[in-house]
C-alpha cells in the first residue's frame, strides 16, 4: 500500500486541505512523513454538483473550482484528477453531454500545463463511453473503471475494459450486488476474473485504489490487509 487517493468533495469544501496553500503544505509534509504517494485525486464535488442541470453561474463556477483542483493537485504531486458522473450527476443527454465536453475543454489548456489528466468515471455503456472520450485530446482525458459500479449494473467487465483499453488510468477495486450496495470482495456480482483478464489482454499497468466496504468498526486495519491479499492474489494471477 504506497498510494492513496485524496478526495476533495462538496460538503464544506473550503475546509478542505486541498483547497488552501497552507493545507496543500500539510497535505505534503504528511506524505513525506508516512512515505505515501498520491497519484489521483477523486473530486466527488462534482457528483453532486454537475457541470449541467445547473444554471450558468454555476457552470462557470465549477469550472472555475476545477482550474483551482487541478492547480494544487500538482502541488501535491498528483498526476489525474477523477470526476465522477454517477447518480445526481449522470449524463442523461446530448445537452448535458455537450455542457460536460465544454466545461471539461475549458479546464484542459490547465490541465496540459501543469502536465495532469483528467479522468471520468461514468455509468455509460462502455461504447459510449468511448465515443465521449473521443471528444477530447487523448493524452489529456481518460476513464476511471470501477468494477462494483460495473457489476451493480451488470455490465460486462471483460468487454468494458476492452473496449476503453487505453484510456483507462485508474481502477477502483469494489464489489457490489446487481442493483444493490457494496459488500465485500468477493461476495458481490463482480466478475473479476474477467476484469482481470481484460486487465491482462489490454497489457494494464496502471494503479489499484481499494474501495470495498469498510467492514466492521474497530477493525479496520484487518479488513484493509484481508482485500490487499484479495486485490494482490489477482494481481498476481493475471498481471505478473
Amino acid at each position: 500500500l504506497d498510494e492513496i487517493e485524496f478526495i476533495f468533495d462538496l460538503e464544506r469544501y473550503e475546509e478542505n486541505p486541498l483547497w488552501t496553500d497552507n493545507g496543500v503544505f500539510k497535505i505534503n509534509d504528511l506524505k513525506n512523513c508516512f512515505e505515501v504517494r498520491i497519484d489521483h485525486v477523486c473530486a466527488d464535488f462534482f457528483m453532486r454538483r454537475p457541470f449541467f442541470r445547473v444554471k450558468e453561474k454555476i457552470r462557470q463556477e465549477n469550472v472555475e473550482i476545477l482550474k483551482k483542483i487541478l492547480f494544487h493537485a500538482h502541488a501535491i504531486g498528483a498526476k489525474d484528477i477523477e470526476i465522477p458522473l454517477l447518480d445526481h450527476s449522470s449524463v442523461n443527454n446530448a445537452e448535458e453531454m455537450d455542457l460536460l465536453c465544454r466545461s471539461i475543454c475549458e479546464c484542459l489548456p490547465v490541465a496540459q500545463y501543469l502536465g495532469l489528466s483528467i479522468s471520468l468515471e461514468t455509468d455509460l455503456p462502455p461504447r459510449r463511453f468511448r465515443q465521449l472520450l473521443q471528444r477530447f485530446p487523448k493524452h489529456l482525458i481518460g476513464a476511471v473503471y470501477d468494477s462494483g459500479n460495473s457489476s451493480g449494473l451488470g455490465y460486462d467487465p471483460f468487454q468494458e475494459v476492452t473496449v476503453l483499453n487505453k484510456f483507462i488510468k485508474n481502477i477502483h477495486i469494489k464489489d457490489r450486488v446487481l442493483d444493490g450496495d457494496t459488500v465485500p470482495l468477493g461476495t458481490g456480482s463482480a466478475d473479476f476474473g474477467q476484469l482481470f483478464r481484460g486487465l491482462q489482454k489490454i497489457g494494464y499497468q496502471g494503479g489499484f485504489t481499494l474501495q470495498a466496504a469498510r467492514g466492521e468498526e474497530g477493525k479496520e486495519s484487518k479488513n484493509i490487509q484481508e482485500q490487499l491479499v484479495f486485490l494482490k492474489r489477482l494481481i498476481s494471477g493475471y498481471l505478473t
